[in-house]
Protein backbone atom coordinates (compact mmCIF):
# COMPACT_ATOMS: atom_id res chain seq x y z
CA UNK A 1 0.00 0.00 0.00
CA UNK A 2 0.78 3.33 -0.70
CA UNK A 3 2.32 4.99 2.35
CA UNK A 4 1.34 8.49 1.18
CA UNK A 5 -2.32 7.49 0.88
CA UNK A 6 -4.22 9.48 2.93
CA UNK A 7 -8.27 9.05 3.63
CA UNK A 8 -9.79 12.05 3.09
CA UNK A 9 -13.26 12.78 3.82
CA UNK A 10 -15.30 15.80 1.79
CA UNK A 11 -18.41 17.33 3.34
CA UNK A 12 -20.80 18.13 0.71
CA UNK A 13 -20.91 17.64 -3.10
CA UNK A 14 -21.62 20.66 -4.74
CA UNK A 15 -19.11 22.14 -7.43
CA UNK A 16 -16.32 22.78 -5.25
CA UNK A 17 -16.83 19.35 -3.10
CA UNK A 18 -16.89 17.11 -6.69
CA UNK A 19 -14.15 19.18 -7.84
CA UNK A 20 -11.83 18.26 -4.41
CA UNK A 21 -12.56 14.64 -4.70
CA UNK A 22 -11.88 13.97 -7.94
CA UNK A 23 -8.21 16.01 -7.54
CA UNK A 24 -7.95 14.05 -4.24
CA UNK A 25 -8.67 10.46 -5.76
CA UNK A 26 -6.30 11.20 -8.89
CA UNK A 27 -3.51 11.56 -6.48
CA UNK A 28 -4.44 8.09 -5.40
CA UNK A 29 -6.02 8.84 -1.91
CA UNK A 30 -8.79 7.04 -0.58
CA UNK A 31 -11.92 9.66 -0.57
CA UNK A 32 -15.22 9.73 0.77
CA UNK A 33 -17.59 12.53 -0.23
CA UNK A 34 -20.55 12.88 2.02
CA UNK A 35 -24.20 14.83 1.08
CA UNK A 36 -26.83 15.32 3.56
CA UNK A 37 -29.00 15.50 0.17
CA UNK A 38 -30.08 12.67 -2.44
CA UNK A 39 -28.01 13.72 -4.66
CA UNK A 40 -24.97 15.85 -5.97
CA UNK A 41 -24.63 19.30 -7.16
CA UNK A 42 -28.13 20.58 -6.06
CA UNK A 43 -27.25 24.31 -6.61
CA UNK A 44 -24.82 23.88 -9.76
CA UNK A 45 -28.23 22.35 -10.87
CA UNK A 46 -29.94 25.61 -10.85
CA UNK A 47 -26.99 28.26 -11.54
CA UNK A 48 -26.90 29.80 -15.19
CA UNK A 49 -31.15 29.54 -14.69
CA UNK A 50 -30.42 25.68 -15.25
CA UNK A 51 -27.41 26.40 -17.79
CA UNK A 52 -24.69 26.46 -15.80
CA UNK A 53 -22.22 29.08 -16.54
CA UNK A 54 -19.11 27.13 -15.41
CA UNK A 55 -16.59 30.27 -16.09
CA UNK A 56 -15.64 33.08 -17.54
CA UNK A 57 -12.89 32.91 -20.64
CA UNK A 58 -11.59 36.58 -19.60
CA UNK A 59 -7.90 37.02 -18.96
CA UNK A 60 -6.29 36.92 -15.50
CA UNK A 61 -7.06 40.74 -15.04
CA UNK A 62 -10.47 40.56 -15.67
CA UNK A 63 -11.18 37.40 -13.40
CA UNK A 64 -9.55 39.17 -10.54
CA UNK A 65 -11.13 42.31 -11.21
CA UNK A 66 -14.68 40.93 -10.77
CA UNK A 67 -13.48 39.33 -7.03
CA UNK A 68 -15.45 41.51 -5.23
CA UNK A 69 -14.10 40.00 -1.40
CA UNK A 70 -10.49 39.29 -1.19
CA UNK A 71 -9.41 38.74 -4.39
CA UNK A 72 -5.73 39.05 -3.20
CA UNK A 73 -6.15 35.62 -1.23
CA UNK A 74 -7.36 34.37 -4.80
CA UNK A 75 -3.38 34.68 -6.32
CA UNK A 76 -2.47 31.25 -5.84
CA UNK A 77 -5.62 29.55 -6.96
CA UNK A 78 -5.97 31.00 -9.81
CA UNK A 79 -2.72 31.34 -11.08
CA UNK A 80 -2.63 27.11 -10.15
CA UNK A 81 -5.71 26.37 -12.12
CA UNK A 82 -7.55 28.99 -13.71
CA UNK A 83 -10.30 29.47 -16.36
CA UNK A 84 -8.21 27.57 -19.45
CA UNK A 85 -7.80 24.73 -16.63
CA UNK A 86 -11.30 24.48 -15.85
CA UNK A 87 -12.53 24.67 -19.60
CA UNK A 88 -9.99 21.97 -20.19
CA UNK A 89 -10.85 20.09 -17.76
CA UNK A 90 -14.72 19.69 -18.51
CA UNK A 91 -13.09 19.10 -22.43
CA UNK A 92 -11.42 16.17 -21.13
CA UNK A 93 -13.57 14.82 -19.53
CA UNK A 94 -16.29 15.30 -22.70
CA UNK A 95 -18.53 18.21 -22.02
CA UNK A 96 -18.66 20.15 -25.17
CA UNK A 97 -18.27 24.05 -23.96
CA UNK A 98 -18.84 27.09 -25.58
CA UNK A 99 -18.36 31.21 -24.66
CA UNK A 100 -21.08 33.51 -25.22
CA UNK A 101 -21.05 37.33 -24.23
CA UNK A 102 -19.41 38.97 -21.69
CA UNK A 103 -16.88 35.56 -21.67
CA UNK A 104 -19.55 33.24 -20.26
CA UNK A 105 -18.79 29.42 -20.56
CA UNK A 106 -21.84 27.34 -20.84
CA UNK A 107 -21.97 23.91 -21.75
CA UNK A 108 -22.51 23.23 -25.51
CA UNK A 109 -25.99 21.56 -24.51
CA UNK A 110 -26.75 23.91 -22.16
CA UNK A 111 -27.88 22.02 -19.41
CA UNK A 112 -26.41 21.55 -16.12
CA UNK A 113 -27.08 17.95 -15.56
CA UNK A 114 -24.42 17.10 -18.33
CA UNK A 115 -21.97 19.11 -16.29
CA UNK A 116 -23.02 17.00 -13.15
CA UNK A 117 -23.23 14.06 -14.89
CA UNK A 118 -19.82 14.25 -16.00
CA UNK A 119 -18.34 14.98 -13.16
CA UNK A 120 -20.27 12.02 -11.08
CA UNK A 121 -18.91 9.88 -14.02
CA UNK A 122 -15.36 10.79 -12.98
CA UNK A 123 -16.15 10.33 -9.90
CA UNK A 124 -17.17 6.58 -9.79
CA UNK A 125 -14.49 6.02 -12.64
CA UNK A 126 -12.34 6.94 -9.67
CA UNK A 127 -13.77 4.64 -7.22
CA UNK A 128 -14.81 7.91 -4.81
CA UNK A 129 -17.11 6.51 -2.58
CA UNK A 130 -20.18 8.94 -2.33
CA UNK A 131 -22.80 8.72 0.46
CA UNK A 132 -26.26 10.79 -0.21
CA UNK A 133 -28.74 11.34 2.79
CA UNK A 134 -25.47 11.49 5.38
CA UNK A 135 -25.18 14.37 7.40
CA UNK A 136 -22.04 15.85 9.39
CA UNK A 137 -22.51 16.80 12.62
CA UNK A 138 -19.27 17.73 13.84
CA UNK A 139 -16.00 17.91 12.61
CA UNK A 140 -13.43 15.78 15.19
CA UNK A 141 -10.28 16.92 16.57
CA UNK A 142 -7.75 15.92 18.65
CA UNK A 143 -5.73 19.23 19.96
CA UNK A 144 -4.77 20.82 16.71
CA UNK A 145 -5.55 18.02 14.14
CA UNK A 146 -8.38 16.38 12.97
CA UNK A 147 -9.73 13.32 13.55
CA UNK A 148 -12.45 12.26 11.12
CA UNK A 149 -16.56 13.32 11.32
CA UNK A 150 -19.34 12.48 13.17
CA UNK A 151 -22.53 11.58 11.45
CA UNK A 152 -25.96 13.23 12.79
CA UNK A 153 -28.05 10.64 11.95
CA UNK A 154 -26.75 7.41 13.42
CA UNK A 155 -23.92 9.01 15.74
CA UNK A 156 -21.66 6.94 13.72
CA UNK A 157 -17.40 8.75 13.88
CA UNK A 158 -15.56 8.06 10.92
CA UNK A 159 -11.96 8.49 10.62
CA UNK A 160 -10.10 10.45 8.45
CA UNK A 161 -6.47 12.11 7.96
CA UNK A 162 -7.68 15.59 6.25
CA UNK A 163 -11.56 16.59 6.00
CA UNK A 164 -12.32 19.14 3.43
CA UNK A 165 -15.20 21.35 4.58
CA UNK A 166 -17.06 22.20 1.02
CA UNK A 167 -20.58 22.94 2.60
CA UNK A 168 -21.36 26.22 0.81
CA UNK A 169 -23.08 29.63 2.04
CA UNK A 170 -26.80 30.11 3.09
CA UNK A 171 -27.95 31.15 -0.18
CA UNK A 172 -30.70 28.88 -1.89
CA UNK A 173 -31.23 27.15 1.10
CA UNK A 174 -33.58 24.61 -0.69
CA UNK A 175 -30.43 23.57 -2.07
CA UNK A 176 -29.03 22.17 1.73
CA UNK A 177 -26.79 25.49 2.07
CA UNK A 178 -27.68 26.07 5.56
CA UNK A 179 -24.53 27.49 7.09
CA UNK A 180 -22.95 24.07 8.19
CA UNK A 181 -19.69 24.70 7.17
CA UNK A 182 -19.79 28.61 9.48
CA UNK A 183 -20.75 26.21 12.58
CA UNK A 184 -17.84 23.59 11.91
CA UNK A 185 -15.30 26.61 11.57
CA UNK A 186 -16.61 28.29 14.38
CA UNK A 187 -16.39 25.34 16.97
CA UNK A 188 -12.44 25.23 15.61
CA UNK A 189 -11.86 28.51 16.30
CA UNK A 190 -12.53 30.02 13.21
CA UNK A 191 -13.64 33.66 13.01
CA UNK A 192 -16.73 34.37 10.33
CA UNK A 193 -17.19 37.40 8.95
CA UNK A 194 -20.72 39.59 8.68
CA UNK A 195 -22.89 37.49 6.19
CA UNK A 196 -24.85 38.56 3.54
CA UNK A 197 -27.08 37.74 0.55
CA UNK A 198 -25.31 38.73 -2.38
CA UNK A 199 -26.08 38.62 -6.42
CA UNK A 200 -29.56 38.92 -5.35
CA UNK A 201 -32.97 41.17 -7.16
CA UNK A 202 -33.44 44.53 -5.81
CA UNK A 203 -37.09 45.71 -3.52
CA UNK A 204 -37.78 49.19 -5.28
CA UNK A 205 -40.00 51.30 -3.38
CA UNK A 206 -42.21 52.90 -5.95
CA UNK A 207 -43.99 49.39 -6.18
CA UNK A 208 -47.05 50.68 -8.21
CA UNK A 209 -44.84 51.65 -11.48
CA UNK A 210 -43.16 48.69 -11.20
CA UNK A 211 -45.49 46.00 -10.97
CA UNK A 212 -46.75 47.78 -14.45
CA UNK A 213 -43.85 46.76 -15.65
CA UNK A 214 -43.73 43.25 -14.19
CA UNK A 215 -42.06 40.68 -16.70
CA UNK A 216 -40.02 43.28 -18.87
CA UNK A 217 -36.89 42.72 -19.49
CA UNK A 218 -34.85 45.54 -21.18
CA UNK A 219 -31.35 44.65 -23.53
CA UNK A 220 -28.64 47.23 -23.18
CA UNK A 221 -29.32 49.66 -20.54
CA UNK A 222 -27.02 51.39 -18.27
CA UNK A 223 -27.80 51.60 -14.67
CA UNK A 224 -25.93 53.88 -12.32
CA UNK A 225 -26.45 53.19 -8.18
CA UNK A 226 -26.16 55.99 -6.02
CA UNK A 227 -26.41 57.14 -2.35
CA UNK A 228 -25.33 60.96 -1.14
CA UNK A 229 -24.94 61.68 -4.74
CA UNK A 230 -21.57 59.45 -4.87
CA UNK A 231 -21.86 56.56 -7.73
CA UNK A 232 -21.58 53.28 -5.90
CA UNK A 233 -21.93 51.33 -8.84
CA UNK A 234 -22.55 51.84 -13.05
CA UNK A 235 -22.63 49.06 -15.34
CA UNK A 236 -24.49 47.60 -18.86
CA UNK A 237 -26.38 45.00 -19.60
CA UNK A 238 -29.69 43.16 -19.16
CA UNK A 239 -32.01 44.45 -16.51
CA UNK A 240 -35.49 42.38 -15.76
CA UNK A 241 -38.99 43.60 -13.71
CA UNK A 242 -40.49 42.05 -11.16
CA UNK A 243 -43.70 42.21 -9.38
CA UNK A 244 -41.20 43.27 -6.42
CA UNK A 245 -38.53 45.60 -7.84
CA UNK A 246 -35.38 44.44 -10.53
CA UNK A 247 -33.21 41.78 -11.22
CA UNK A 248 -31.39 40.67 -14.18
CA UNK A 249 -27.61 40.53 -14.60
CA UNK A 250 -26.74 43.82 -14.18
CA UNK A 251 -28.58 44.33 -11.23
CA UNK A 252 -27.65 40.91 -9.55
CA UNK A 253 -23.60 42.61 -10.09
CA UNK A 254 -25.13 46.08 -8.75
CA UNK A 255 -26.28 43.81 -5.42
CA UNK A 256 -22.56 42.97 -4.65
CA UNK A 257 -21.95 46.63 -4.08
CA UNK A 258 -25.16 47.76 -2.10
CA UNK A 259 -24.59 45.19 0.86
CA UNK A 260 -22.20 47.82 3.00
CA UNK A 261 -24.66 50.65 2.26
CA UNK A 262 -28.04 49.14 3.10
CA UNK A 263 -28.92 50.86 5.91
CA UNK A 264 -28.69 54.29 3.76
CA UNK A 265 -31.89 56.01 2.97
CA UNK A 266 -31.19 57.64 0.13
CA UNK A 267 -30.11 54.65 -2.16
CA UNK A 268 -31.17 55.27 -5.90
CA UNK A 269 -31.24 53.29 -8.88
CA UNK A 270 -31.18 55.48 -12.28
CA UNK A 271 -31.82 53.67 -15.68
CA UNK A 272 -30.51 55.31 -18.61
CA UNK A 273 -33.12 53.68 -21.64
CA UNK A 274 -30.95 54.88 -24.32
CA UNK A 275 -27.48 54.70 -23.61
CA UNK A 276 -26.01 54.80 -26.87
CA UNK A 277 -27.66 57.99 -27.70
CA UNK A 278 -26.34 62.12 -26.19
CA UNK A 279 -29.58 63.66 -24.80
CA UNK A 280 -29.12 65.88 -28.15
CA UNK A 281 -29.41 62.94 -29.99
CA UNK A 282 -32.45 61.58 -28.19
CA UNK A 283 -33.97 64.51 -28.80
CA UNK A 284 -33.55 64.94 -32.56
CA UNK A 285 -34.98 61.35 -32.75
CA UNK A 286 -38.22 61.86 -31.20
CA UNK A 287 -38.75 64.81 -32.55
CA UNK A 288 -38.33 62.57 -35.66
CA UNK A 289 -41.28 60.62 -34.47
CA UNK A 290 -43.33 63.53 -33.54
CA UNK A 291 -43.34 65.10 -36.77
CA UNK A 292 -44.28 61.66 -38.38
CA UNK A 293 -46.75 61.43 -36.03
CA UNK A 294 -47.83 65.03 -35.92
CA UNK A 295 -51.77 64.12 -35.63
CA UNK A 296 -51.89 61.78 -33.08
CA UNK A 297 -51.83 62.23 -29.81
CA UNK A 298 -48.86 61.92 -27.57
CA UNK A 299 -50.03 58.36 -25.21
CA UNK A 300 -49.94 57.15 -29.21
CA UNK A 301 -46.94 58.41 -30.59
CA UNK A 302 -44.18 56.61 -28.51
CA UNK A 303 -44.69 52.60 -30.27
CA UNK A 304 -41.35 52.68 -31.91
CA UNK A 305 -39.42 54.09 -29.42
CA UNK A 306 -40.59 52.17 -26.10
CA UNK A 307 -41.47 48.57 -25.22
CA UNK A 308 -45.01 48.91 -25.05
CA UNK A 309 -45.49 47.79 -21.40
CA UNK A 310 -43.50 50.84 -20.57
CA UNK A 311 -45.26 53.86 -22.35
CA UNK A 312 -48.11 54.48 -19.75
CA UNK A 313 -45.27 54.43 -16.91
CA UNK A 314 -42.94 56.74 -19.26
CA UNK A 315 -46.07 59.23 -19.66
CA UNK A 316 -46.45 59.51 -16.25
CA UNK A 317 -43.25 60.38 -15.58
CA UNK A 318 -42.56 63.10 -18.16
CA UNK A 319 -45.68 64.66 -16.90
CA UNK A 320 -47.08 65.12 -20.01
CA UNK A 321 -50.87 65.62 -20.83
CA UNK A 322 -51.66 61.47 -22.93
CA UNK A 323 -54.24 63.29 -24.75
CA UNK A 324 -52.46 66.04 -26.09
CA UNK A 325 -51.23 65.90 -30.16
CA UNK A 326 -47.42 65.73 -30.33
CA UNK A 327 -47.20 68.53 -33.01
CA UNK A 328 -48.64 70.95 -29.82
CA UNK A 329 -45.87 69.40 -27.54
CA UNK A 330 -43.06 72.57 -26.56
CA UNK A 331 -39.69 71.47 -26.31
CA UNK A 332 -39.81 71.95 -22.83
CA UNK A 333 -42.11 68.93 -22.46
CA UNK A 334 -39.50 66.71 -25.24
CA UNK A 335 -37.03 67.96 -23.13
CA UNK A 336 -38.86 66.42 -20.08
CA UNK A 337 -39.19 63.28 -21.71
CA UNK A 338 -35.42 63.08 -22.76
CA UNK A 339 -34.71 63.39 -19.06
CA UNK A 340 -36.94 60.33 -18.07
CA UNK A 341 -35.59 58.40 -20.83
CA UNK A 342 -31.70 59.21 -19.84
CA UNK A 343 -32.39 58.80 -15.97
CA UNK A 344 -36.01 56.84 -14.97
CA UNK A 345 -34.93 57.07 -11.54
CA UNK A 346 -36.25 54.58 -8.45
CA UNK A 347 -35.56 54.44 -4.87
CA UNK A 348 -33.95 50.92 -3.52
CA UNK A 349 -36.05 49.78 -0.37
CA UNK A 350 -34.13 46.76 0.32
CA UNK A 351 -31.90 43.35 -1.09
CA UNK A 352 -34.10 40.12 -1.27
CA UNK A 353 -33.56 37.02 0.94
CA UNK A 354 -31.26 34.13 0.97
CA UNK A 355 -33.83 31.82 -0.62
CA UNK A 356 -32.81 34.43 -3.65
CA UNK A 357 -29.43 35.00 -3.52
CA UNK A 358 -27.00 33.35 -5.96
CA UNK A 359 -24.34 33.47 -3.17
CA UNK A 360 -23.17 34.58 0.08
CA UNK A 361 -21.20 37.46 0.84
CA UNK A 362 -18.85 36.78 3.72
CA UNK A 363 -17.69 33.79 5.23
CA UNK A 364 -14.29 31.59 7.38
CA UNK A 365 -11.83 34.62 7.62
CA UNK A 366 -9.40 34.21 4.91
CA UNK A 367 -6.22 35.58 7.21
CA UNK A 368 -7.01 31.78 8.83
CA UNK A 369 -6.30 29.84 6.03
CA UNK A 370 -3.18 29.23 4.00
CA UNK A 371 -3.92 30.64 0.44
CA UNK A 372 -1.29 28.34 -1.34
CA UNK A 373 -3.37 24.50 0.16
CA UNK A 374 -6.41 26.09 1.69
CA UNK A 375 -5.82 24.95 5.03
CA UNK A 376 -6.41 26.04 7.78
CA UNK A 377 -4.30 27.60 9.96
CA UNK A 378 -5.60 26.73 13.61
CA UNK A 379 -6.47 23.01 13.16
CA UNK A 380 -3.88 20.86 10.85
CA UNK A 381 -5.85 18.45 8.44
CA UNK A 382 -8.94 20.57 7.73
CA UNK A 383 -9.39 22.30 4.16
CA UNK A 384 -12.51 25.04 3.66
CA UNK A 385 -13.14 25.55 0.17
CA UNK A 386 -15.51 27.82 -2.15
CA UNK A 387 -18.57 29.57 -0.77
CA UNK A 388 -17.83 28.72 2.90
CA UNK A 389 -14.87 31.07 2.65
CA UNK A 390 -15.38 34.65 2.42
CA UNK A 391 -14.62 34.89 -0.87
CA UNK A 392 -17.15 36.15 -3.54
CA UNK A 393 -17.63 37.34 -6.86
CA UNK A 394 -19.95 39.14 -9.65
CA UNK A 395 -22.15 37.28 -12.17
CA UNK A 396 -20.80 35.57 -15.05
CA UNK A 397 -19.19 32.43 -14.11
CA UNK A 398 -16.58 34.28 -11.65
CA UNK A 399 -17.88 32.23 -8.41
CA UNK A 400 -17.61 28.87 -9.66
CA UNK A 401 -14.29 29.70 -10.84
CA UNK A 402 -13.52 29.86 -7.25
CA UNK A 403 -15.15 27.01 -6.01
CA UNK A 404 -13.30 25.08 -8.87
CA UNK A 405 -9.60 26.81 -8.18
CA UNK A 406 -9.86 26.44 -4.37
CA UNK A 407 -11.02 23.01 -4.54
CA UNK A 408 -8.08 22.15 -7.17
CA UNK A 409 -5.75 23.45 -4.59
CA UNK A 410 -7.28 21.26 -1.38
CA UNK A 411 -7.66 17.93 -3.89
CA UNK A 412 -3.71 18.54 -4.60
CA UNK A 413 -2.71 19.88 -1.05
CA UNK A 414 -4.06 17.04 1.05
Amino acid sequence: MNKDRKRVIIVGAGAAGMMAAIYAARNSHEVLLLEKNDKVGKKLFITGKGRCNITNACDMEDLFKNVMSNPKFLYGAFYGYNNYDVIDFFEQLGLKTKIERGGRVFPESDKSSDVIGVLLKELKRLQVDIRYQCEVAEILTEGVAVKGVLIKKTGEKIAADKVIVATGGLSYPSTGSTGDGYRFAKAMGHSVTKLSPSLVPINIKEIEFVKELQGLSLKNIEITVTSQNKVLYSDFGELLFTHFGVSGPVILSASSYLVPHMGQKDLTLTIDLKPALTKEQLDARILRDFDEFKNKQYKNALDRLLPRKMIQVIIALSKIDPEKKVNLITKEERMQLVNVLKAMTFHIDRLRDYNEAVITKGGIAVKEINPSTMESKLVSGVYYIGEVVDLDALTGGFNLQIAWSTAYLAGNSV
